[in-house]
């Protein structure tokens, strides 16, 4: 049964020019270079200029995708920029975007499900494309999570980065087999009781502020390694492959602590995970796409692997995706 399914044709990212190094936080806050690589594996992280937009990131990141791609911004049917750290409260993020790369026609929007935008964003994205409303979609996670930092918490302020990674998804026919090219499964969830686990301390009809982030970290990581675990599994099962198909497991670059145990769980070794935590830390939406981009550069994707790629953020909100590159 010939089936539409939206394939990955071109990755692309974009860091700040500003190296952040573990050492610049000891002058700052009670830490120490040791203390973070010990409790996150993070080494550095890049930090927006001042500015720099999070659209500015994302330009940076689709143009690059485009041109892996070898495709025109004007055949962009539809764009998607996941991020918890818009430009403004409206409009999207995603218009920005879409003028800036010359997209003349179709239509662009956020999505907001924080670290685990990326992966919503790729449900969606693959929704359109299987339902022919659009046949190439352009997703970007972007993010300057600098500018909600609470400077003051050294549990939190030395976690996150900023930066853009994206992805171009174009509609190709297959045999509707796991064999397939493309997205072969996404499942996305969230549980609004964890909301308090992980949040940022504003909001406009709230504080009329931007707020800070707040995170109760020894929470976030017991939840994240179960619910990351029992996703993948989940997505694997639902693209009728199991764990011995995976060729690459893309995780959100969180900690490095939830990614080995997490892989432990679902019994797949270290070999098979793109880890770039400890050059860019939690960089949230833009980390999975960011650490897919970086990959596939450096050569580590061929046509045909399977990559599970697996996120979870604040609300907690949590998801998994199957794609044969």
């Amino acid at each position: 049964m010939t089936v539409l399914r939206a394939v990955a044709i071109g990755a692309g990212h974009y860091l700040p020019e500003r190296v952040v190094e573990n050492a610049e936080f000891e002058a700052r806050i009670e830490t120490s270079d040791e203390w973070i690589r010990s409790r996150s594996g993070i080494e550095r992280r890049h930090f927006a200029a001042e500015d720099e937009k999070t659209s500015d990131l994302a330009i940076a990141a689709a143009k690059m995708a485009l041109e892996n791609a070898g495709v025109d911004a004007t055949s962009i049917d539809a764009l998607i920029v996941a991020t918890a750290t818009p430009d403004q409260t409206f409009p999207s993020t995603a218009t920005r975007v879409q003028t800036a790369i010359g997209m003349s026609g179709g239509f662009a929007f956020d999505i907001q499900a924080v670290c685990a935008g990326f992966i919503y964003g790729l449900s969606n994205a693959n929704a359109l494309i299987v339902s022919g409303q659009a046949r190439r979609v352009l997703l970007i996670g972007a993010e300057t999570f600098s500018r909600i930092m609470d400077w003051e918490d050294r549990t939190t302020s030395v976690l996150f980065g900023d930066g853009a990674g994206a992805l171009v998804l174009e509609a190709q026919e297959g045999e509707g087999e796991p064999e397939d090219r493309g997205v072969l499964a996404t499942n996305i969830y969230s549980d609004g009781q964890y909301n308090d686990l992980l949040y940022v301390d504003g909001g406009v009809s709230t504080t009329q502020t931007t707020g800070v982030l707040k995170m109760q970290g020894r929470e976030v990581f017991r939840h994240a390694v179960q619910k990351l675990a029992e996703a993948g599994e989940e997505s694997l099962e639902k693209a009728g492959l199991s764990v011995e198909d995976v060729t690459w497991v893309v995780p959100h670059q969180a900690n490095l602590r939830i990614i080995k145990a997490t892989a432990q769980r679902i019994g797949i070794p270290m070999e098979k995970i793109v880890v770039t935590v400890q050059d860019h830390g939690n960089t949230s939406a833009a980390s999975i796409p960011l650490a897919l981009s970086v990959a596939n550069q450096a050569g580590r994707f061929h046509e045909g692997d399977v990559l599970l790629m697996e996120a979870i953020g604040g609300g907690l909100a949590w998801g998994a995706a199957t794609l044969r590159w």
